[in-house]
Parts: structure tokens; sequence; C-alpha cells
């Protein structure tokens, strides 16, 4: 076999474009954190220069060159991104723990009706009205529905958990709340958006096969549980030269395997990560080693998936204010006030940790751009939609992560001391 190869100019080309994107990555979300702003934000800025915003506006033709210099590079650029949703999933999946409290289980329950199924259920009231400039090629009114309401009611766990180690309060009550309610959030709403793939591939709305992808996903999360929890109890040593190794032939192998069941990749990633949690438990140095890969891939796949994403948007062309700034304001307010309302009603929570709560879950982060690539990939979302879940996340990640810092300089016990009771104590 006689591997395909690009020409010199073809493999030059593609560096250039992979440094650009590289470095506007960096420099931006090097900026952004400086200004404690979330990184991710300045990750997708830092791709938007080289788009049709600002350089495509400016010398499109340079654009041209660099990032459509042959009529390949496309598919070549997609390879990187899609490793890099790979590997900030993979991340996602090996660092979630759903971690039930007894004294917070009233609190945590509460917050996932409020911040969730609330959320969504008001959002159906907006649908059709956006629907005629939203929905994408696929043209499935069901899928459109699954990922506006998603779209309304995501969480992030990365930006998030980013902001409380930046904060460091990574490990009060008010985080470890935060952080299980957003996994069982995440989880739902992937099973809802594997369920809109299904639709939109399928082109027909198939009450039998929603069920099947649905009863197919959420089997697949609690078998990976109940496979992680025995092999908890061995002792799982793998070697720091192999063990990269084997996460990378895991991730590729599930991914493709679960492809063939129609699971998506982002989920299957996210699986792997969960997997790979469970086996290696006992090995006192499997974070360090996982850890290695992460730094890695934040280093390079995961910033140029971000970039890749901001390159997409075009804030000149296909793009309303008006319908991005009605957009925003419903999701932002259909979230805080599920939230609000439901934990003023069900907990005896203090008001400053109520509005805490109805703010930090509306950090959309790395799950809404997911959210938002995922669906435009796939034609259930157009051009427009997509900018306007990409603009959503950052603004609301923004949004949140200035509100707890504020909060933090006012009262840092706001995140441990949660309820009335406890403050009078």
């Amino acid at each position: 076999m006689k591997l395909a190869t690009l020409a010199d100019n073809e493999i030059m080309i593609t560096l250039t474009a992979l440094a650009c994107l590289l470095a506007g990555a960096f420099v931006v979300g090097r900026l952004f954190e400086r200004l404690q702003a979330p990184k991710v934000v300045g990750e997708i800025i830092g791709g938007m220069l080289f788009g049709g915003t600002f350089l495509g506006a400016i010398a499109p033709d340079l654009m041209g060159r660099l990032f459509n210099g042959y009529s390949e590079e496309g598919k070549v650029l997609n390879i990187f991104y899609q490793l890099g949703l790979s590997f900030l999933m993979f991340s996602s999946g090996y660092n979630t723990a759903i971690d039930l409290q007894r004294k917070n289980a009233r609190i945590f329950f509460s917050l996932f009706i409020g911040s969730t199924l609330i959320p969504m259920v008001m959002g159906l009231a907006f649908v059709k009205g956006f629907a005629p400039y939203f929905i994408g090629t696929a043209d499935s009114y069901v899928s459109f529905l699954l990922v506006f309401i998603i779209g309304i009611a995501i969480t992030s766990i990365p930006v998030i958990s980013k902001i409380f180690f930046d904060m460091g309060i990574i490990n009060t009550r008010f985080a470890n709340v935060v952080l299980t309610a957003s996994t069982l959030q995440d989880l739902c709403l992937w099973i809802l958006l594997n369920t809109a793939i299904d639709i939109a591939l399928s082109e027909e709305l198939n009450i039998w096969n929603m069920c099947v992808v649905i009863f197919l996903t959420l089997s697949l999360f609690l078998a990976v549980n109940f496979i992680g929890r025995k092999l908890e109890k061995i002792n799982v040593q793998i070697s720091n030269a192999s063990f990269m190794q084997v996460c990378f032939i895991s991730l590729f192998f599930i991914v493709a395997a679960l492809g063939c069941l129609k699971i998506n990749m982002m989920y299957s990633a996210f699986l792997t990560g969960y997997i790979i949690r469970g086996i290696t438990n006992k090995d006192k140095n499997a974070a360090e080693k996982v850890k290695c890969i992460t730094d890695f891939s934040f280093a390079f796949f995961v910033p140029v998936y971000f970039a890749l994403v901001g390159i997409q948007l075009n804030l000149i062309h296909n793009f309303s204010l008006f319908r991005f700034a009605a957009f925003f304001a419903i999701a932002f307010a259909l979230e805080w006030i599920g939230t609000v309302v439901v934990l003023i009603i069900a907990t005896s929570l203090r008001r400053r940790v109520i509005w805490n709560f109805g703010i930090t879950m509306n950090a959309r982060g790395g799950p809404g751009i997911v959210l938002a690539t995922v669906a435009y990939n796939y034609g259930i979302i157009n051009t427009e939609f997509f900018t306007v879940l990409i603009l959503t996340t950052m603004l609301s990640s923004l949004i949140a992560g200035y509100w707890l810092r504020g909060q933090q300089k006012k009262d840092e016990s706001v995140f441990e001391k949660l309820t009335k009771e406890e403050t009078i104590q």
C-alpha cells in the first residue's frame, strides 16, 4: 500500500495555518488569563482574527491562501479539529465524578431541576419564533428544537472547574454542588444531542429509533459506571511509557466502535475518559499520567479546535445583533429564573448563595461550544445560530467568572456557609 501525500507547498501551507491558529489562540488566550477571564474565550477570539470578521474582511486573498490554499486543506484541518474535540471530551470524562454528599442532596436535586428541566420546558415557547432564522440544512425541526432547548440549559464543567481552581474554592460545598449538578445535567443533554443527531441523519422522526438511541446512550453510561466501580477494586498499574499509548488506543478504538452504533464521537470520547478513570483508580500516579496527555492536548489540539471554532464565526455576514441579544437574554434569564425560583421554594439557602447559583449555572463554556459545533456539522443549525451559540457561550462564561470573583472579594464564606442556619452559627 502506498500512502497518498500532500505536495511540499501544501504541507507548508498547512503548517503555516496551524502556526497562525496556535499563535492567535496563545496570545489572546494569555491576554484573557491576565484579565482573569476564561482562557477558552480568548482562544476562540484568537481564531476569529483569521476568519471573516477580521482577516477575511481586511485581506480576503491572504485568508484564502492561508486556509484555503489547496482543495483538501479544509479536510486536513478538520482532522485536528476532531482530535481537539475528542481530547477535550476525554479530559472531561476522566475528571467527571458524581459526588452526592448527603447534606447537599436536597440542594443538588433542586439545582438540577431548576437549571435544567424548567429552562428547557420554558424554552419550548420560543422555538417557533427563532426556527425560521436558525434552522440548518438538515431541515429537521425536531432536531433543531432539541438543540435549541439544550443551548438554553447547558452548563460548562471545564470552565466552571477552571474558575473554581483559579479562585481556590474547588473544594468548597458550593463547588461540589455545582459540579455534581452539572455532571448529571451534561449527561442528560448529551443524550438529547445524540437523539437530535440520529433524527437529523434519518431525516424523519422515528419514535422507536429515538427511544433506542436514548436507551443505548443511557445504558452505555450506566454500564461504564458499573464496570468502572468493579474495576476500582482491581489494582491496575500501567507504566508511564505505555500509559499514553493505552489511552490513545482506547480512545480511537472506542470512538470508532461506538460510531458503528450511531453514538456520536464527543460522547464516545467522554465515556472513554470515564472508563480510564475507573480502570486506573488504584494507581496513585494515574492523575499525573493523564495530566501529561491533557497538558499536551491543551497546548496543541484543544487550542487549535477552539481557534477553528473562532475562524468560522463571521460577525459581518450572516449575523443579526438583535437576534443574538434576544436569544442571549432569553437563555440567560430562563436558566437564572428556573434556578433561583426552585432554590427559593425548595431550600433554605441564603439569597446571595441562590443568586450565585443562578449566575454560575449560566456559564456554558466548552459544552456549549461542543453543542454548537456538532449541531452545525450535522446541519441541524445554520451559520447564524452557530455564531449566536458561540457568542452566548463566551459572554455567559465571562459574566460568571467576574461575578464569582466579585462575590469572593465581598465574603469568601458564601461558598461554604450556604444556608441561613449555617450563617447564624
